[in-house]
């Protein structure tokens, strides 16, 4: 079947700039795909890269979609290339919705982890998100000195509930003695401390192997497996501990699906900041493959100024 194609690029700022150990980020770059089957129904898809995860950059995905005709076909969607996991995610997301046998998976009884601020705004940040009635948050560390986030850990756990969760994600940004230091000090606030996430860098594999197995806080895995072959290479490398997918730039849909279900994996699905298609579409799979009680990580409505209800409509009709 043939669908008419088309495109925009849009970006919005942060309310308040996501930092982490790759840098200070502001601005979300995203591109939105709108599809027309031949009875005039749309569909949308959302293309909303992280080229320092390992997606292709947003100048990669740009110059993908300028390359396309503005008639494509389901072959040319189920055929882009592994090196655009985002666009694979987008046009796939967006052709099956418009297939006749797409049906909604109930995303009405996920749990969701709600993103707290790097460094000390979080102190004055996880009460309104309780509030809200989040029970697990995540914390971003290696952003700053060690011994300035340890204190600011201490205070952090000592005054969330003792029915909260708490997940501490380095980014890749500890090194192995600093890594075993915040281990340590989590041992000693479970159970509080679900896990923590990406403590090493994606190379050092054999150490966070070592350190999953002499510490009893877990581990995830975040960078290291942020596209499906990543997935699938470090599953086949051994590792059971508990993978973080970001559907969005994980790649194929029906692959992940696939992968998922052949293999009982620990998974949490997470968010890369993508508007409400993308978010929409990635929820569908956490509903349909989380085979845990996890909460999702998609807890970041208040670091965006959500669209109005005309969107994406509202962007075909700005030209």
């Amino acid at each position: 079947m043939n669908y008419q194609f088309s495109w925009r690029a849009i970006n919005h700022k942060f309310t308040r700039p996501v930092v982490t150990n790759h840098g200070i980020w502001e601005i979300r770059e995203s591109i939105i795909i709108r599809l027309i089957d031949v009875t005039g129904k749309v569909s949308w898809g959302e293309i909303s890269p992280i080229s320092w995860f390992g997606s292709e950059t947003i100048a990669q995905a740009l110059d993908f979609c300028h390359q396309l005709p503005k008639e494509i076909t389901s072959e040319i969607i189920l055929a882009i290339p592994d090196h655009l996991p985002a666009c694979q995610f987008a046009f796939e997301s967006a052709l099956s919705r418009l297939g006749e046998k797409s049906a909604s998976i109930d995303i009405q009884n996920l749990t969701y982890s709600g993103l707290l601020s790097a460094g000390e705004a979080a102190l004055n940040q996880w009460q309104s998100l309780w509030e809200q009635g989040y029970k697990t948050f995540k914390w971003k560390i290696g952003v700053d000195n060690i011994a300035q986030e340890l204190e600011i850990f201490n205070l952090l756990i000592q005054n969330l509930p003792d029915s909260a969760k708490l997940r501490l994600d380095a980014n890749a940004g500890l090194n192995y003695q600093e890594a075993k230091l915040w281990l340590q000090t989590c041992d000693n606030f479970q159970p509080k401390i679900e896990f923590i996430e990406q403590p090493l860098a994606v190379n050092q594999f054999t150490e966070v192997l070592e350190l999953s197995n002499s510490y009893s806080t877990a581990i995830a895995f975040d960078e290291s497996v942020a596209t499906l072959q990543q997935l699938e290479h470090y599953y086949q490398q051994g590792w059971r501990g508990i993978f973080v997918i970001k559907p969005a730039i994980a790649g194929s849909p029906s692959q992940l699906r696939k992968f998922c279900q052949q293999h009982n994996i620990d998974t949490v699905f997470s968010s890369v900041f993508e508007t409400p298609i993308a978010r929409q579409a990635a929820l569908q799979l956490a509903a349909e493959l989380s085979l845990n009680n996890r909460a999702v990580g998609f807890g970041i409505n208040h670091f965006f100024t959500q669209p109005d209800s005309t969107f994406p409509q509202s962007l075909w009709k700005k030209l």
